[in-house]
């Protein structure tokens, strides 16, 4: 019995002993070991990062659990498996360009790699269920704004994209020029490309509307790559809306106005046909925010300032988030051309409530700025959550297709 006693404290005092050992006064709190110091918060729990988009050089080490698809004239579902199952069918009264090339060689060997799209007829190029995000679309840049991409997700009865082709990939005017940017590459001789992310959770649908009244399109080859993969929430949708107008009819140029919600401005196209000659650069571009009324948040301090330029643009140039990309010349006897681009990639412009953008059509008069009478058709580029307002009516085929605008008639004299 006394053994045992005497073991019992013995181990009672080894468990003293040992905790004596790795007592230490960071312990105590601060009251109790006299140190008036705040201490350190103990280590919050790891917060798990957010599910991202998983684009860009930064995330290709990272393995997910998203499945890459492609939609193209072989395989317009994007189904696994699916490629290159059309058999060439000599019979098709009206088949696309090259179509009869494979007639000798059978199924799988390049029998449908373009669509056909008749004057007045849509083409669906995508029709796919969610979720997924569209990482790249390429097209064949003979096309123009007779050609209108539609863009409707997850089931909008009214598009969140409808642009002419040409135009959404930053070529104006119908004239192809190069363009070496993040967002969208345009290469020779004639390959249109966009890398601009666009989530969808539910549905996607893309069309092309060929309005020509009098002619076909004999060819068009595209190809949409994208990632079946979850969306997170605070992912936006993708926007873009075409405008034209003369900037005698309407200085300050409206690039977009009408959007409500929450979201982010991320990019402009300007196809700019310049009816003067003379430096025609010194317009303020206008960023009005949240409520903003007779004077924006965001004011711009001249044209070429705005895409990342100055004094001019003596040549052209094309950059990851700017460019002016024809070799135009104020100077030249107009009209003269010019496509420009800035996409806020990294400075992206944010909203809460609603945005409006404008551009003031005003050149150098020697010695005072003087507004301008041109020709402005342009590209707005955002994102935002869902829904999206109602985009103004898209110019008519006739007021897309028209070089240089008509000036607005003359108001009669009054007697």
């Amino acid at each position: 019995m006394a053994k045992n006693f005497c073991f019992v404290i013995a181990l009672a005092l080894l468990a003293v002993a040992v905790g004596l050992l790795q007592w230490s006064p960071a312990m105590l709190s601060s009251s109790q070991a006299g140190d008036p110091s705040p201490q350190p918060a103990a280590a919050e729990p790891r917060i798990q990062p957010p599910v991202e988009l998983h684009q860009g050089l930064g995330s290709l080490p990272y393995l997910t659990h998203a499945r890459t698809r492609s939609v193209c004239a072989e395989n317009p579902t994007g189904a696994k498996g699916k490629g290159g199952m059309a058999i060439p069918n000599p019979a098709d009264p009206s088949p696309p360009a090259s179509a009869r090339a494979a007639d000798d060689l059978g199924q799988g060997w390049k029998v449908r790699p373009f669509l056909r799209v008749n004057k007045g007829q849509t083409a669906t190029l995508m029709d796919v269920d969610g979720p997924g995000v569209i990482q790249h679309i390429w097209m064949v840049e003979g096309l123009s704004r007779a050609h209108v991409l539609r863009f409707y997700w997850d089931g909008e009865a009214t598009p969140s994209i409808e642009v002419p082709a040409p135009d959404f990939f930053a070529v104006g005017h119908g004239k192809f020029a190069p363009v070496n940017s993040l967002a969208v590459v345009v290469n020779p001789n004639n390959a249109l490309n966009c890398y601009w992310p666009m989530p969808f959770r539910k549905h996607v649908r893309i069309t092309l509307a060929n309005e020509s009244p009098n002619e076909d399109l004999t060819l068009l080859a595209y190809q949409i790559d994208y990632a079946e993969m979850e969306v997170p929430a605070s992912a936006a949708y993708f926007h873009a809306q075409f405008r034209r107008a003369r900037t005698d009819r309407q200085n300050p140029y409206v690039i977009l106005d009408g959007v409500r919600g929450r979201g982010r401005y991320v990019g402009t196209f300007l196809a700019w046909t310049q009816l003067s000659q003379g430096w025609f650069g010194e317009g303020e571009i206008k960023f009005y925010l949240d409520g903003d009324k007779e004077f924006p948040t965001i004011c711009g301090t001249g044209t070429e300032d705005y895409f990342c330029g100055s004094y001019g643009f003596s040549r052209p140039f094309s950059g990851p988030y700017t460019g002016t990309t024809l070799p135009a010349n104020e100077n030249a006897k107009p009209p003269s051309f010019w496509s420009l681009y800035r996409w806020h990639v990294m400075d992206p412009i944010c909203f809460e409530e609603d945005l409006r953008v404008t551009i003031q059509a005003l050149g150098w008069g020697g010695p005072k700025y003087k507004k301008l009478s041109d020709d402005v058709a342009s590209v707005a580029y955002w994102y935002q959550a869902a829904p999206h307002a109602s985009f103004p009516p898209l110019p008519s085929l006739q007021d897309r297709m028209i070089p240089v605008l008509p000036a607005p008639a003359a108001e009669p004299q009054r007697k």
